[in-house]
């Protein structure tokens, strides 16, 4: 990464501009540049349009990234149901859904290919009606045919298709139950973070209280909408951030967790050719269950 100290006749101008200005980029690549976090003021992620003040140090990257492809990938994948037009999976914590840059293997979808060949849709997500985050494990339907995959998404889009997880959090929560309603966005001061912002998208969450323990809890969660980190964010809103979540609370090397701890344990929709209401239900992976039982024995 490319480092300028800005002078005092910089001063006043747009970060954007003196980058673009610096590598001869045009503006489309810089804006992707910021978009990424690849461009920082001081340590610091900023919008393309942050005025510099003299001695601001700025650190850039705007080079062109290779192209994504998703190609097949023999990888061991927990398949809960297929037949010839959907299939619903048990996505490890750990494993990203899709390709993307800094994740160009080992994803969901090169596993997906390797075992079905092709999938309708978007190259890089090609089958994928939702996503869960890459420490988040779970269920998901992916779609095997066009129309699988187009009356799914419709179905995504009414809310008819339900999602229910399991997350350890931080405290107890006041009530028994409730609803977070949020609109969630990019976090003005870190374009790596969501947060609640009066501009984002609607988002609402409902809570169940599934355990009290002396310091933690265990939370039943269903959305009512798919943002991403929308459990998260709304979680570390209510000051109850997911256990070990490195982005919204704070790691905990003691539970022995890839990252959050956030289950997507059940999953129900209409067969999207037969009707027929289909539902399942995936168990915790051993780390959350272990991470459990600390919090549950906890003195």
């Amino acid at each position: 990464m490319a480092a300028h100290v800005v002078t005092p006749e910089e001063a006043g101008t747009r970060t954007d501009v003196i980058v673009a200005r610096l590598t001869g980029a045009s503006r489309s690549l810089v804006s992707a540049a910021v978009k990424r976090g690849d461009v920082r003021v001081n340590g610091n992620v900023v919008k393309a349009s942050h005025p510099l003040e003299p001695d601001d140090v700025l650190e850039y990257d705007v080079a062109e990234r290779e192209p994504l492809v998703a190609t097949p990938e023999a990888i061991d994948l927990p398949i809960l149901y297929e037949d010839d037009d959907l299939l619903v999976v048990d996505k490890p914590a750990g494993m990203v859904t899709h390709p993307a840059h800094g994740a160009t293997s080992g994803t969901l979808v090169n596993a997906l290919l390797a075992h079905i060949g092709t999938l309708p849709g978007d190259p890089l997500r090609p089958g994928l009606v939702h996503r869960l985050d890459r420490d988040t494990s779970g269920l998901l339907v992916v779609a095997k045919t066009a129309e699988a995959l187009s009356a799914l998404g419709i179905a995504m889009k009414a809310r008819r298709i339900h999602r229910e997880y399991l997350g350890l959090v931080h405290g107890v929560p006041q009530y028994a139950e409730g609803r977070v309603d949020g609109p969630i966005g990019r976090d003005p001061h870190n374009r790596l973070k969501y947060a609640i912002v009066l501009d984002g998208k609607p988002a609402v969450t409902h809570y169940t209280l599934r355990e009290a323990f002396k310091h933690h809890a265990e939370v039943v969660f269903r959305l009512e909408t798919g943002r991403t980190h929308q459990i998260r964010v709304h979680m570390s809103a209510m000051h109850h951030p997911i256990v070990n979540d490195p982005l919204y609370g704070r790691e905990e090397p003691r539970f022995g967790l890839p990252g959050q701890a956030l289950h997507a344990w059940k999953l129900s929709f209409e067969h999207p050719r037969t009707g027929d209401e289909m539902h399942f239900e995936a168990p915790p992976p051993p780390e959350y269950l272990h991470a459990r039982h600390l919090l549950a024995t906890e003195g």
